[in-house]
Protein backbone atom coordinates (compact mmCIF):
# COMPACT_ATOMS: atom_id res chain seq x y z
CA UNK A 1 0.00 0.00 0.00
CA UNK A 2 2.07 2.92 -1.30
CA UNK A 3 -0.38 5.81 -1.72
CA UNK A 4 -3.67 4.67 -0.22
CA UNK A 5 -7.01 6.20 -1.03
CA UNK A 6 -8.74 7.10 2.23
CA UNK A 7 -12.48 7.73 2.29
CA UNK A 8 -13.82 9.86 5.15
CA UNK A 9 -17.53 9.12 5.33
CA UNK A 10 -20.15 11.59 6.50
CA UNK A 11 -19.96 12.05 10.27
CA UNK A 12 -20.43 14.55 13.07
CA UNK A 13 -18.79 14.16 16.46
CA UNK A 14 -18.84 16.74 19.27
CA UNK A 15 -19.99 19.50 16.95
CA UNK A 16 -17.32 18.83 14.29
CA UNK A 17 -17.91 17.17 10.93
CA UNK A 18 -15.87 15.04 8.56
CA UNK A 19 -14.28 17.99 6.75
CA UNK A 20 -12.16 18.72 9.83
CA UNK A 21 -11.12 15.07 9.99
CA UNK A 22 -10.15 15.21 6.34
CA UNK A 23 -7.88 18.20 6.97
CA UNK A 24 -6.18 16.33 9.80
CA UNK A 25 -5.56 13.27 7.64
CA UNK A 26 -4.12 15.31 4.77
CA UNK A 27 -1.57 16.68 7.22
CA UNK A 28 -0.88 13.37 8.93
CA UNK A 29 -0.77 11.17 5.83
CA UNK A 30 0.36 13.56 3.07
CA UNK A 31 1.25 10.78 0.61
CA UNK A 32 -2.30 9.43 0.57
CA UNK A 33 -5.36 10.61 -1.33
CA UNK A 34 -7.96 11.70 1.21
CA UNK A 35 -11.50 12.06 -0.08
CA UNK A 36 -14.15 13.52 2.20
CA UNK A 37 -17.69 12.53 1.27
CA UNK A 38 -20.35 15.20 1.67
CA UNK A 39 -23.29 13.27 0.23
CA UNK A 40 -24.43 9.63 -0.02
CA UNK A 41 -23.58 9.73 -3.73
CA UNK A 42 -19.97 10.71 -3.00
CA UNK A 43 -19.70 7.84 -0.54
CA UNK A 44 -21.01 5.39 -3.14
CA UNK A 45 -18.70 6.70 -5.85
CA UNK A 46 -15.52 6.53 -3.79
CA UNK A 47 -16.20 3.33 -1.88
CA UNK A 48 -15.09 0.89 -4.64
CA UNK A 49 -11.72 2.68 -4.94
CA UNK A 50 -10.98 3.15 -1.23
CA UNK A 51 -8.17 1.23 0.45
CA UNK A 52 -9.19 2.64 3.84
CA UNK A 53 -12.56 3.91 5.04
CA UNK A 54 -12.87 5.84 8.29
CA UNK A 55 -16.13 6.80 9.91
CA UNK A 56 -18.98 5.69 12.12
CA UNK A 57 -19.93 2.41 10.46
CA UNK A 58 -20.00 0.35 7.27
CA UNK A 59 -22.91 -1.91 6.43
CA UNK A 60 -22.67 -5.29 4.76
CA UNK A 61 -24.17 -3.78 1.59
CA UNK A 62 -21.41 -1.17 1.55
CA UNK A 63 -18.76 -3.81 2.13
CA UNK A 64 -20.07 -5.69 -0.90
CA UNK A 65 -19.10 -2.66 -3.01
CA UNK A 66 -15.75 -2.00 -1.31
CA UNK A 67 -13.58 -3.99 -3.73
CA UNK A 68 -10.18 -2.65 -2.58
CA UNK A 69 -10.86 -2.17 1.11
CA UNK A 70 -8.15 -3.28 3.55
CA UNK A 71 -9.10 -1.35 6.68
CA UNK A 72 -12.14 0.23 8.30
CA UNK A 73 -11.00 2.74 10.93
CA UNK A 74 -13.98 3.28 13.19
CA UNK A 75 -14.02 6.67 14.90
CA UNK A 76 -15.86 5.29 17.91
CA UNK A 77 -14.13 3.52 20.78
CA UNK A 78 -16.98 1.02 20.91
CA UNK A 79 -17.59 -1.28 17.94
CA UNK A 80 -20.57 -3.25 19.21
CA UNK A 81 -22.73 -1.66 16.49
CA UNK A 82 -20.59 -3.19 13.71
CA UNK A 83 -21.32 -6.51 12.01
CA UNK A 84 -17.92 -8.10 12.59
CA UNK A 85 -18.90 -11.25 10.72
CA UNK A 86 -19.38 -9.16 7.59
CA UNK A 87 -15.92 -7.61 7.95
CA UNK A 88 -14.45 -11.06 8.48
CA UNK A 89 -16.21 -12.40 5.40
CA UNK A 90 -14.72 -9.58 3.33
CA UNK A 91 -11.29 -9.92 5.00
CA UNK A 92 -11.30 -6.29 6.13
CA UNK A 93 -9.40 -5.27 9.27
CA UNK A 94 -11.20 -3.08 11.82
CA UNK A 95 -9.68 -0.63 14.29
CA UNK A 96 -11.36 1.58 16.86
CA UNK A 97 -10.70 4.94 18.51
CA UNK A 98 -9.94 3.61 21.98
CA UNK A 99 -7.82 6.10 23.90
CA UNK A 100 -8.99 9.29 22.23
CA UNK A 101 -11.04 10.21 25.31
CA UNK A 102 -8.40 9.58 27.95
CA UNK A 103 -7.26 13.17 28.50
CA UNK A 104 -10.64 14.91 28.47
CA UNK A 105 -12.56 12.34 30.52
CA UNK A 106 -9.74 11.97 33.05
CA UNK A 107 -9.76 15.75 33.48
CA UNK A 108 -13.55 15.64 33.89
CA UNK A 109 -13.20 13.09 36.70
CA UNK A 110 -10.49 15.06 38.52
CA UNK A 111 -12.59 18.20 38.13
CA UNK A 112 -15.63 16.39 39.52
CA UNK A 113 -13.67 15.25 42.57
CA UNK A 114 -12.33 18.75 43.21
CA UNK A 115 -15.75 20.32 42.69
CA UNK A 116 -17.43 17.99 45.17
CA UNK A 117 -14.61 18.13 47.76
CA UNK A 118 -14.77 21.91 47.82
CA UNK A 119 -18.55 21.98 47.39
CA UNK A 120 -18.64 24.25 44.36
CA UNK A 121 -22.31 23.42 43.63
CA UNK A 122 -23.28 24.80 47.06
CA UNK A 123 -21.03 27.83 46.49
CA UNK A 124 -22.77 28.46 43.17
CA UNK A 125 -26.19 28.28 44.80
CA UNK A 126 -25.15 30.80 47.44
CA UNK A 127 -23.56 33.02 44.81
CA UNK A 128 -26.89 33.11 42.98
CA UNK A 129 -28.54 34.20 46.24
CA UNK A 130 -25.68 36.63 47.08
CA UNK A 131 -25.36 34.80 50.39
CA UNK A 132 -22.03 35.23 52.22
CA UNK A 133 -21.90 32.15 54.47
CA UNK A 134 -19.03 29.71 54.93
CA UNK A 135 -19.36 25.94 54.76
CA UNK A 136 -17.15 22.92 55.56
CA UNK A 137 -15.10 21.27 52.79
CA UNK A 138 -12.52 18.50 52.52
CA UNK A 139 -9.27 17.81 50.68
CA UNK A 140 -8.52 15.24 48.02
CA UNK A 141 -5.16 14.62 49.70
CA UNK A 142 -5.28 11.48 51.81
CA UNK A 143 -8.67 10.36 50.51
CA UNK A 144 -9.33 7.13 48.62
CA UNK A 145 -10.65 6.72 45.09
CA UNK A 146 -11.99 3.41 43.80
CA UNK A 147 -11.71 3.19 40.00
CA UNK A 148 -14.12 0.66 38.53
CA UNK A 149 -12.74 -0.26 35.11
CA UNK A 150 -9.04 -0.28 34.39
CA UNK A 151 -9.00 0.39 30.67
CA UNK A 152 -7.49 3.44 29.02
CA UNK A 153 -9.79 5.92 30.77
CA UNK A 154 -9.55 4.34 34.21
CA UNK A 155 -5.78 4.23 33.93
CA UNK A 156 -5.73 7.82 32.70
CA UNK A 157 -7.67 8.90 35.79
CA UNK A 158 -5.24 7.08 38.05
CA UNK A 159 -2.26 8.74 36.36
CA UNK A 160 -3.68 12.13 37.32
CA UNK A 161 -4.49 11.29 40.93
CA UNK A 162 -0.88 10.75 42.02
CA UNK A 163 -0.24 14.48 42.28
CA UNK A 164 -3.08 14.83 44.81
CA UNK A 165 -1.61 12.28 47.20
CA UNK A 166 -4.70 10.07 47.05
CA UNK A 167 -4.91 6.37 47.85
CA UNK A 168 -6.37 4.29 45.04
CA UNK A 169 -7.98 0.92 44.52
CA UNK A 170 -8.97 -0.61 41.21
CA UNK A 171 -11.65 -3.01 40.03
CA UNK A 172 -11.21 -5.00 36.83
CA UNK A 173 -12.36 -8.22 35.21
CA UNK A 174 -8.86 -9.71 35.44
CA UNK A 175 -7.33 -8.53 38.73
CA UNK A 176 -4.38 -10.86 38.20
CA UNK A 177 -3.15 -8.38 35.57
CA UNK A 178 -2.62 -5.85 38.34
CA UNK A 179 -2.58 -2.14 37.70
CA UNK A 180 -1.27 1.23 38.92
CA UNK A 181 -3.30 1.18 42.14
CA UNK A 182 -2.52 0.43 45.76
CA UNK A 183 -4.90 -2.54 45.66
CA UNK A 184 -6.75 -4.34 42.87
CA UNK A 185 -9.97 -6.35 43.03
CA UNK A 186 -12.17 -8.39 40.73
CA UNK A 187 -15.80 -7.46 40.12
CA UNK A 188 -16.84 -10.18 42.55
CA UNK A 189 -14.94 -8.26 45.25
CA UNK A 190 -16.31 -4.81 44.48
CA UNK A 191 -17.84 -4.38 47.94
CA UNK A 192 -14.35 -4.62 49.45
CA UNK A 193 -13.04 -2.12 46.88
CA UNK A 194 -15.59 0.62 47.53
CA UNK A 195 -16.17 0.21 51.27
CA UNK A 196 -13.60 2.83 52.34
CA UNK A 197 -13.56 5.06 49.24
CA UNK A 198 -14.60 8.69 49.35
CA UNK A 199 -14.88 8.61 45.55
CA UNK A 200 -16.14 5.76 43.38
CA UNK A 201 -15.44 6.33 39.68
CA UNK A 202 -17.23 4.22 37.08
CA UNK A 203 -15.14 3.89 33.91
CA UNK A 204 -16.11 0.38 32.85
CA UNK A 205 -17.86 -0.85 29.70
CA UNK A 206 -21.51 -1.86 29.86
CA UNK A 207 -21.59 -5.67 29.95
CA UNK A 208 -23.72 -8.37 31.52
CA UNK A 209 -21.42 -8.12 34.54
CA UNK A 210 -21.59 -4.36 34.94
CA UNK A 211 -25.26 -3.74 34.12
CA UNK A 212 -26.91 -2.71 37.39
CA UNK A 213 -23.57 -3.06 39.20
CA UNK A 214 -24.28 -0.07 41.45
CA UNK A 215 -27.42 -1.34 43.11
CA UNK A 216 -29.09 -0.90 46.48
CA UNK A 217 -26.77 -3.43 48.10
CA UNK A 218 -23.56 -1.81 46.88
CA UNK A 219 -24.78 1.67 47.77
CA UNK A 220 -25.35 0.37 51.28
CA UNK A 221 -21.70 -0.73 51.41
CA UNK A 222 -20.39 2.64 50.22
CA UNK A 223 -19.56 5.36 52.72
CA UNK A 224 -22.37 7.74 53.61
CA UNK A 225 -20.17 10.66 52.48
CA UNK A 226 -18.95 8.96 49.28
CA UNK A 227 -19.33 10.59 45.88
CA UNK A 228 -20.26 8.47 42.86
CA UNK A 229 -18.85 9.63 39.51
CA UNK A 230 -20.22 7.91 36.41
CA UNK A 231 -18.41 8.37 33.08
CA UNK A 232 -19.22 4.82 31.97
CA UNK A 233 -22.80 4.10 30.87
CA UNK A 234 -26.08 4.94 32.55
CA UNK A 235 -27.32 1.37 33.09
CA UNK A 236 -24.23 0.53 35.17
CA UNK A 237 -26.18 2.30 37.92
CA UNK A 238 -29.67 1.37 39.10
CA UNK A 239 -31.21 4.84 38.98
CA UNK A 240 -34.00 4.22 41.48
CA UNK A 241 -31.54 2.83 44.01
CA UNK A 242 -29.23 5.82 43.55
CA UNK A 243 -32.12 8.25 43.89
CA UNK A 244 -33.27 6.57 47.09
CA UNK A 245 -29.76 6.67 48.58
CA UNK A 246 -29.40 10.36 47.78
CA UNK A 247 -32.84 11.30 49.07
CA UNK A 248 -32.23 9.43 52.34
CA UNK A 249 -28.80 11.04 52.83
CA UNK A 250 -27.05 7.68 52.47
CA UNK A 251 -24.60 9.04 49.88
CA UNK A 252 -22.51 12.20 49.79
CA UNK A 253 -23.36 13.07 46.20
CA UNK A 254 -23.05 12.09 42.57
CA UNK A 255 -21.61 13.48 39.35
CA UNK A 256 -23.33 11.84 36.40
CA UNK A 257 -22.25 12.31 32.82
CA UNK A 258 -24.48 9.39 31.82
CA UNK A 259 -27.88 8.39 33.14
CA UNK A 260 -30.55 5.76 32.74
CA UNK A 261 -32.76 6.80 31.04
CA UNK A 262 -30.85 9.05 28.70
CA UNK A 263 -31.62 11.82 27.97
CA UNK A 264 -32.81 12.28 31.52
CA UNK A 265 -36.42 13.60 31.39
CA UNK A 266 -36.75 17.18 32.56
CA UNK A 267 -39.19 16.15 35.29
CA UNK A 268 -36.93 13.42 36.71
CA UNK A 269 -36.32 13.88 40.46
CA UNK A 270 -32.53 13.59 40.04
CA UNK A 271 -32.57 17.11 38.61
CA UNK A 272 -33.80 18.56 41.90
CA UNK A 273 -31.16 17.15 44.25
CA UNK A 274 -28.59 19.73 45.34
CA UNK A 275 -25.63 17.35 45.73
CA UNK A 276 -26.03 15.90 42.23
CA UNK A 277 -24.33 17.38 39.15
CA UNK A 278 -25.51 16.12 35.76
CA UNK A 279 -23.86 16.71 32.40
CA UNK A 280 -25.48 15.56 29.12
CA UNK A 281 -23.07 12.75 28.14
CA UNK A 282 -20.58 15.54 27.61
CA UNK A 283 -17.38 14.31 29.29
CA UNK A 284 -16.14 12.96 25.97
CA UNK A 285 -16.32 16.33 24.25
CA UNK A 286 -12.93 17.55 23.05
CA UNK A 287 -11.69 19.70 20.15
CA UNK A 288 -8.84 17.20 19.76
CA UNK A 289 -11.06 14.22 18.86
CA UNK A 290 -10.24 14.03 15.17
CA UNK A 291 -6.60 14.89 15.83
CA UNK A 292 -6.33 11.79 17.98
CA UNK A 293 -8.24 9.64 15.51
CA UNK A 294 -5.82 10.89 12.86
CA UNK A 295 -2.82 9.87 14.96
CA UNK A 296 -4.13 6.31 15.19
CA UNK A 297 -4.89 6.08 11.49
CA UNK A 298 -1.56 7.62 10.43
CA UNK A 299 0.29 5.03 12.51
CA UNK A 300 -1.71 2.23 10.90
CA UNK A 301 -1.06 3.53 7.40
CA UNK A 302 2.65 3.28 8.15
CA UNK A 303 2.22 -0.26 9.43
CA UNK A 304 0.26 -1.28 6.34
CA UNK A 305 2.93 0.24 4.12
CA UNK A 306 5.53 -1.82 5.97
CA UNK A 307 3.53 -4.97 5.37
CA UNK A 308 2.64 -5.42 9.03
CA UNK A 309 -0.57 -7.23 9.92
CA UNK A 310 -0.85 -6.12 13.57
CA UNK A 311 -2.45 -2.67 13.75
CA UNK A 312 -2.91 -0.20 16.57
CA UNK A 313 -6.35 -0.52 18.21
CA UNK A 314 -7.18 -3.51 16.02
CA UNK A 315 -10.41 -5.25 17.00
CA UNK A 316 -10.66 -7.53 13.95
Amino acid sequence: MDEPTILVTRQKIHGTDGKAYGRVLRERVPDSEVRVAHTPAEERETLPEADIVTGLELTEAQLDRADNLDLFACVYAGTGHLDMSAFEAHDVAVTNASGVHVTNIAEYVVGAMTMMAHRFPLAYERTERREWRSFPTRELHGSTAAIVGMGAIGTGVLDRLDVFGMDTVGVRHTPEKGGPTDDIYGFDEIHEAVADAEYVVLACPLTDTTRGLIDEDLLLTMRADAVLINVARGPVVETDALLDALQRNHLGGAVLDVTDPEPLPEDHPLWGIGNVVITPHNAGDTPAYFERCGEILAENVERLRAGQTALQNQVR
